[in-house]
């Protein structure tokens, strides 16, 4: 067994991990680096394919180092704990069958081969501006959905209807969402929504500002995250030339998140 290390910037990581999966990983771990940057962990059980992994993943300066035989996938399960988010949720690994403290409300994750365990700042953040956002009745629209943990909390929340979208098959079945595809907002009716949350790269939410913005109904809001604080500005300047109006903006160690209103 070994371990791949790859450098790379925030916005090349879900493409990367997903590329790792296809090509056999039994895991993956994330480690932060300098702003704007991380370094993914890939575990492989075949040794044979180190050299053709080194070669193919040349530009993020692949490299790799041999393991001793452990059973890292129970490994991995003992590190990830329960987790109290915000002032409503509780997020518990799938293998767990622990009970929700009073008031909150217990959300099942599987840290699998989708972006979406809770444990990211990111993630973190979203979940807390949805539960000052989410009202009784609203139809939400989840924009790169993961695992679905942020559509989850949104119908827990109270919202009548969830649609969770993401370009990668293998998080719309992870999901579970009765109403989800595989694409993005751009394939969205416009003016069909009450509110948005897109927790996905900067590049992404910049690209596809002016749809995020379209889908929503007049004031609609929208939470966007998955950027660092020093990001901010691009993002908000991207929104703002499509009518958004900043409510609010939440941190958490070096990341963000904007609330914005249409």
């Amino acid at each position: 067994m070994f371990s791949l290390y790859l450098d790379c910037r925030q916005e090349e990581k879900d493409q990367l991990v997903a590329e790792l999966w296809d090509r056999g990983s039994l895991g993956i771990t994330e480690t932060d680096s300098p702003v704007g940057s991380c370094v993914l962990r890939a575990f492989f059980d075949e040794d044979g394919k180190a050299s053709d992994l080194q070669h193919d993943f040349a530009p993020w300066s692949a490299r790799f180092e041999q393991e001793e035989p452990r059973d890292w996938i129970s490994e991995a399960r003992t590190k990830l704990e329960p987790m109290c988010i915000g002032k409503r949720f509780f997020l518990v690994p799938e293998w767990r069958e622990d009970a929700a403290p009073p008031g909150r409300f217990r959300i099942e994750v599987n840290p699998g081969m989708a972006f979406g365990t809770g444990a990211h700042e990111s993630t973190q953040l979203c979940l807390e501006a949805l539960e000052s956002a989410v009202r009784p009745g609203m139809a939400v629209l989840d924009v790169g959905s993961g695992s679905g943990i942020l559509a989850v909390a949104a119908g827990l929340l109270g919202a009548e209807r969830v649609i969770a979208c993401d370009i990668d098959p293998v998080a719309v079945e992870l999901a579970c969402q009765p109403l989800s595809f595989i694409g993005t907002v751009d394939a969205v009716r416009r003016r069909s929504f009450d509110l948005a949350v897109a927790n996905i790269s900067p590049e992404a939410i910049i690209a596809l500002a002016p749809d995020l913005a379209g889908v929503l109904r007049p004031g609609g809001v929208l939470i966007v995250s998955g950027f660092e604080i020093a990001e901010i500005m691009g993002v908000q300047t991207a929104l703002a030339s499509h009518g958004a109006r900043t409510q609010s903006s939440l941190t958490k160690r070096t990341w963000a998140a904007l609330v914005v209103s249409i």
